[in-house]
């Protein structure tokens, strides 16, 4: 029977990234795609950076964006995360369902925007903090329903792209 990776990539049972690979991947990342339904009724997408934090997953934006409309008028939202930029080695790959709420609190963003700002910048995170706390940002908090599809090449012979392990 021919190994997946070696002669086809049919049967990927095998390469999900499950429980704690899952947390590494959401935590070490920085930016993904957030998933809406835009009010055409479209799927639409855009990249924004986030924050994974005790299981729930903090992005911020100007409340007036397309995905924070989205976001407040049906809360059903997706994420999509890759490895790529990462330390991490080998590919991997999360999609979350969830459920997002919109905060435009004065008191969650001074809680959260310096977190945030931290993880994404910690070189420069006072300036970054600086450049976020704005009257018009919100933060969107995205409680994870599910993980309905993922990906971990380093289960799949020759890290799925047909080479070999050495």
């Amino acid at each position: 029977m021919p190994r997946v990776g070696e002669q086809d990539l049919e049967r990927m049972e095998q390469a999900r990234l499950e429980g704690d690979l899952i947390t590494e991947l959401a935590t070490t990342a920085r930016e993904c795609t957030f998933v809406f339904t835009a009010e055409d009724g479209w799927p639409a997408g855009v990249t924004m950076s986030h924050l994974y934090d005790d299981g729930v997953f903090w992005l911020t934006s100007v409340g007036t964006r397309a995905q924070v409309r989205a976001a407040r008028r049906d809360p059903r939202v997706g994420l999509v995360i890759s490895s790529l930029g990462t330390d991490l080695d080998g590919r991997r790959m999360v999609r979350v369902k969830g459920h997002a709420t919109v905060h435009d609190d004065a008191e969650t963003r001074a809680r959260m925007l310096p977190r945030m700002s931290e993880h994404l910048a910690p070189a420069g995170a006072q300036r970054l903090h600086t450049l976020l706390d704005s009257p018009g940002r919100v933060l969107i908090r995205v409680e994870p329903v599910s993980f309905p599809q993922t990906h971990d090449s380093r289960r799949i012979a020759g890290d799925g792209r047909g080479g070999t392990r050495g």
